[in-house]
């Protein structure tokens, strides 16, 4: 799922960086040189942390990027606790990669204004 989220997104000139956990995305945000992320978008059941950990260990940081979670196991509660640490959207797969995409251009448009 995530290389064909990123291929989509690179196809549609969008820049993208891969990790294969939240952990890794953590770390490479709180490393000595630590890279910025424009947005972010994160499966919520993965390896090591779960996507709403993450986004609530994001959270804790200053301007902390706009996030996109993922989900195959989305219900009402799932829905308001990524809502509750501050998840832009959720998406449950299936879904359609261009609404993915649109929700994408909206949140980097709403974020670069």
């Amino acid at each position: 799922m995530r290389a064909l989220l990123a291929q989509s997104l690179r196809a549609d000139g969008f820049e993208v960086s891969e990790s294969p956990d939240g952990m890794d995305v953590l770390a490479r945000l709180a490393s000595d040189d630590p890279e910025e992320f424009d947005l972010i978008i994160s499966d919520i059941r993965m390896p090591g942390v779960t996507g709403l950990e993450f986004l609530e260990g994001l959270h804790e940081r200053e301007g902390f990027p706009p996030t996109i979670l993922i989900t195959a196991f989305g219900d009402a509660k799932t829905h308001a606790e990524a809502a509750r640490v501050g998840a832009l959207a959720v998406f449950d797969k299936p879904f359609e990669i261009e609404d993915l995409i649109a929700a994408v251009r909206r949140a980097l448009s709403t974020t670069r204004a």
